[in-house]
């Protein structure tokens, strides 16, 4: 999976956990919580997504390289490659 589709898988997975946020004017390199409104029970819900649909292990340890939608898709993109 290109880097796209990855910033793309991202944005599905959030719009679909946080469905009141508008995700057009998203600045790659600002921290999602800074940008939306998201608290820990929805982060915790764009990691299971991940799981879900992905099936892409993300250790609590590694929670804060998703910290923005840049730092996802490079965390991701290798991941998703497997």
């Amino acid at each position: 999976m290109q880097a796209e589709q990855v910033r793309q898988v991202v944005l599905d997975i959030i719009a679909d956990v946080s469905m009141e946020d508008d995700l057009s004017n998203i600045k790659d390199e600002v921290a999602l919580r800074d940008q939306l409104d998201l608290d820990s029970m929805d982060f915790l819900d764009i990691v299971m997504e991940l799981k879900k649909r992905h099936k892409v292990e993300v250790p609590q340890e590694d929670y804060p390289r998703l910290a923005s939608l840049s730092s996802c898709v490079e965390y991701l993109t290798p991941k998703m490659m497997q």
